[in-house]
């Protein structure tokens, strides 16, 4: 490990242009010393090559991997595990961090050795170019710790935090989880009790665009649903390590969250998961949530009908609702 060193590690697929832009943030940085792992996940098109160029056009801040595809987890890992950095920041190739980021997010750490992470304000850029002028999600507020509310929601993006590197080797690596595993990565962290540094000011962009992104597809697609179950079982797992309390509203929308999921996974025809997220929403409720008449109704629905049959017709039941 290199003392104040900041390791930038970006994994890409596919996105040579605006990969561009994302490395450029990067450099544009008012800190130094900086590194910048890019990891080429087995991109098809002309991404290697451009990896290539920006490695040889910076050879002393840029290192480069090229790999089979893996998926941005361990795409994540694999750059982690290269990174001598003090400090970790991951950065998705389609997002951008602005000039100031390391030195306000550097000097936070530095003048508050408790904390673990620093974070700041994000700044959310529309695909037709409007900005929003108020703090994407929840990263406009102060707050001290990640668990309880990174829970409910993971109420930053990928960009937003720096963490120290010794906390995410002590978090261990990155999943193969396709979907959600920034979110899992995020409470695995939470549950280690990590405190938060907040710089009041934005410190990166996220933006939407009209290019590949894998957070969009069918919503009900099997694939996608079996990565979204393994992600929520392993967060309730963080959750419990961490020992938030049942009766706590975060754990009880948790509930509620692995109770629809349940429902989704059965429409889209995975008996197991649906079968088993609604044994851990009940866990996850408390013993005398857990008693409910939904639980009890859904229960006694699901052992005549079967787990996928009664998914579609909630899911169906859901639409017809919300359309009203």
């Amino acid at each position: 490990m290199i003392g104040g060193l900041v390791s930038t590690i970006i994994p890409v697929y596919n996105r040579a242009g605006m990969l561009r832009e994302a490395v450029a943030s990067v450099l544009a940085q008012t800190y130094r010393p900086v590194e910048l792992i890019i990891i080429d996940d087995g991109s098809t098109d002309d991404t290697p090559r451009v990896v290539d160029e920006l490695g040889q056009s910076h050879p002393q801040e840029i290192r480069l991997i090229h790999q089979s595809n893996t998926g941005p987890g361990l795409a994540r890992e694999a750059g982690r595990q290269a990174a001598r950095g003090e400090f970790i920041q991951y950065l998705d190739s389609d997002d951008l961090l602005l000039p100031e980021k390391f030195e306000k997010q550097v000097a936070g750490l530095r003048a508050h050795p408790e904390c673990g992470v620093a974070y700041g304000k994000t700044r959310y850029r529309h695909g037709d170019g409007r900005v929003e002028t108020l703090a994407w999600k929840g990263s406009g507020t102060k707050v001290e710790m990640m668990f309880p509310s990174f829970l409910m929601s993971r109420w930053w993006d990928t960009p937003t935090p720096l963490y120290r590197a010794s906390l995410c080797e002590q978090a261990g690596p990155w999943t193969d989880l396709g979907l959600e595993e920034d979110w899992e990565y995020d409470c695995r962290i939470a549950s280690l009790g990590v405190r938060l540094h907040y710089c009041e000011e934005f410190v990166v962009e996220v933006r939407d665009h009209e290019d590949h992104r894998l957070c969009r597809g069918e919503a009900l697609d099997p694939a996608r649903m079996r990565e979204r179950a393994q992600a929520h079982k392993l967060i309730l797992t963080h959750a419990r390590r961490a020992e938030i309390a049942e009766e706590s509203t975060e754990m009880q929308q948790f509930a509620r969250e692995l109770f629809l999921l349940s429902r989704q996974c059965g429409a889209a025809g995975l008996e197991e998961e649906s079968k088993d997220l609604f044994g851990l929403s009940k866990q996850a409720s408390g013993e005398m949530r857990a008693k409910g008449w939904d639980f009890k109704l859904y229960g006694f629905l699901a052992s005549i009908t079967g787990w996928t049959r009664l998914g579609k017709m909630a899911c169906y039941s859901d639409t017809i609702r919300d359309e009203r």
